[in-house]
């Protein structure tokens, strides 16, 4: 938190408790923060919007995760074809609590604890009728132009988005289980890790998530790779067997340092890229065994120079990874329920919803590895004497 503590959460049914100004209370409102096309960031009273369908449920939004994607949103106004041409909310990682269900939910009641999955398929299209839905041309992603994101009071979301936390689970790292279940994903699309050598290049928190989920996949050695000491001190209490720090010059000669200072043989099975640099793709590559596995998680250029002798003579296979499909949220939640992954030490700052713009330019100094923001009202609500780091909550519930 950048200016105070939390403090425990009272009546999570009582609206009186969460509002965020006096008139709430008589006209509930939906508090939002809004990037402009002009990449300013202003508060807005919005109306509560009512439940698309039937099936739909209303999540008050405790706690909401900042993705890099958020930060080029503000930063650049656009992410490839995805322009701010509008007026809209960021967000897409967040957790929160039940308020209404639809009349045709069943799996769901009002006080359940739920990360959302922030993206819906339209579940007609041929690639969704094969279950890739995270591939949907018609996909519907939160905080994606031309769709309003969590970073709110209220976030509707179809029933089966919302994935009921474990009693032992905060809401602070269920809004975490968003980027976790894109580590799954990653890590998934390897193969069957068990007893195979990984290299997770970028410290960044989708690599270091892949990190953790590569080790509670059995993976015999998780070797993190970053430019940055203190992430790679990290890496080393977040899993990783081993770490490298990249060096300036060709992309090969890290490489070579890479898998002899790690002993990795012949180099490794598997790599994961969680960064889109040039650069690192081509050390990861070079550092893959004989029939390796690629899989790319991070984001650079459009267009990138690869080794793709290599490639040839290696028989590396290439894999693009995009967000999550069905099973990864599951997956993801029972990895922090088995307590296999534990992401409290991730967050590393917390905001309340009045420091959001601050939150934001916290992540865009690259400070610390994971920043939340508390949703409208929320910290206000809260009893006096709990400090955020250790944010346990006596209500199971939060």
């Amino acid at each position: 938190m950048a200016t105070q503590n939390l403090q425990s959460l009272t009546d999570v049914t009582n609206p009186d408790a969460w509002t965020s100004s006096s008139r709430d209370t008589l006209t509930p409102v939906n508090t939002s923060f809004v990037l402009s096309p002009s990449r300013r960031f202003s508060y807005e009273d919005r109306p509560v919007a009512q439940l698309p369908t039937s099936r739909h449920v209303r999540v008050r939004i405790i706690a909401t995760g900042l993705c890099g994607s958020d930060i080029h949103y503000w930063q650049h106004g656009r992410i490839g074809r995805y322009i701010v041409e509008a007026p809209i909310v960021l967000g897409h990682e967040s957790a929160g609590i039940v308020e209404e269900c639809g009349p045709d939910v069943k799996t769901l009641a009002v006080g359940d604890r739920v990360a959302i999955e922030p993206g819906v398929g339209c579940n007609t299209c041929e690639t969704c009728r094969r279950g890739r839905y995270n591939l949907c041309s018609s996909m519907q992603f939160a905080a994606t132009p031309p769709y309003d994101g969590t970073l709110s009071t209220f976030y509707n979301a179809p029933e089966e988005c919302c994935f009921q936390l474990p009693p032992h689970i905060s809401l602070r790292e269920g809004a975490l289980v968003e980027p976790l279940s894109i580590a799954v994903h990653c890590c998934s699309l390897a193969g069957n890790l068990q007893g195979r050598s990984v290299i997770v290049v970028g410290a960044g928190p989708i690599g270091l998530l892949c990190c953790a989920v590569a080790q509670a996949f059995s993976a015999s050695k998780v070797v993190v790779v970053d430019a940055i000491d203190s992430r790679l001190e990290f890496a080393r209490g977040f899993g990783a067997t081993g770490v490298y720090k990249m060096e300036p010059g060709l992309p090969e000669d890290n490489a070579e340092k890479l898998v002899r200072s790690t002993q990795l043989g012949d180099g490794a099975d598997v790599a994961i890229d969680a960064t889109g640099a040039e650069p690192c793709i081509s050390c990861a590559i070079s550092a893959l065994k004989r029939g390796g596995v690629l899989v790319q998680a991070g984001l650079g250029a459009p267009k990138i120079t690869f080794p793709i002798g290599q490639i040839c003579d290696k028989e590396t296979t290439l894999k693009g990874s995009f967000r999550y499909g069905p099973g990864d949220y599951k997956l993801a939640i029972n990895l922090l329920d088995s307590k296999r992954i534990q992401l409290d030490s991730l967050i590393t700052h917390e905001f309340a919803f009045t420091e959001a713009e601050q939150a934001f330019e916290n992540v865009a100094r690259r400070t610390g590895i994971k920043s939340i923001i508390y949703g409208p009202g929320i910290v206000r609500a809260m009893a006096e004497g709990i400090a955020v780091p250790t944010f346990a909550p006596a209500d199971p519930r939060l």
